[in-house]
Order: structure tokens, then C-alpha cells, then sequence
């Protein structure tokens, strides 16, 4: 891994018919990149995402794409974010193909995780595998 990779939080989903996939990212800190989980940088990021999604509700409803695999937290080298992420976002918002998505995206990152939670638990993440 790079030394300074980038942690993406994103979500595939659907609204109105339409597909997105609202993203937000940050710098892991040397520290973050070796622990086995990013835990504390993780769940800023899901927070941000998740609240940026449900304002985005207001425009009608929302469902995820690809069930658990859609809200998904990448760890990527900073060189793989100006041209591959924007490109395959790009490509699964124009054809809707999850396979496609999720191999190009395996195949740019680092790490990967789901994140999920259950009541009175806080974000869980667990190992991506598409």
C-alpha cells in the first residue's frame, strides 16, 4: 500500500430509477493504514456518507443497489483516485453492471470492508470479497 492511501466510504444505490453513488473520502494517517481496521476514521466517514444520504432522501426514495455489498469502505493509493475511481463510477452509473464495478474496484484497492450495524452496536465492518 502507498504511503499515504486514502480511505473512500461510498454507497451504490438506486433513487427514482436512477442509479448513484455518493462517495466521501480522507487521508489515513500512517497509524490508520497499519491497524488491521481504520475503525475510528471509518465511522466519520460512514457518518458523513449516511447523513449525506439521507438528506438526499428528500429527493425521493432510496435503495441500495447491491444489498449488503452497498455501502462499502475502500482503501486505495492516492494515484488510483484523479483517473480509476472517477472512471468506474462513471462506468457503473452509465451501464449498471455490480460484477464489473466491484472487480475494477477489488482491483484498485487495498483494503476493503462492508460496513453494516445492528441496534445498540456501533458501525461494524467486515471484510469485502466481491
Amino acid at each position: 500500500m502507498a504511503a499515504a492511501p486514502y480511505l473512500v466510504a461510498l454507497a451504490l444505490i438506486e433513487q427514482e430509477g436512477k442509479r448513484a453513488l455518493p462517495l466521501t473520502g480522507r487521508s489515513l494517517s500512517a497509524e490508520a493504514a497499519e491497524a488491521e481496521q481504520p475503525t475510528p476514521v471509518a465511522h466519520s466517514l460512514a457518518l458523513e456518507l449516511l447523513l449525506r444520504l439521507w438528506q438526499r432522501s428528500d429527493n425521493g426514495p432510496l435503495k441500495r443497489a447491491c444489498g449488503v455489498d452497498s455501502l462499502l469502505l475502500v482503501e486505495l493509493p492516492m494515484e488510483r483516485l484523479p483517473e480509476d475511481l472517477p472512471r468506474l463510477k462513471a462506468d457503473w452509473l452509465n451501464s449498471g453492471d455490480t460484477k464489473a464495478f466491484q472487480a475494477g474496484l477489488q482491483a484498485i484497492c487495498g483494503r476493503a470492508w462492508t460496513m453494516s450495524i445492528a441496534k445498540f452496536e456501533p458501525v461494524a465492518l467486515s471484510a469485502w470479497t466481491a
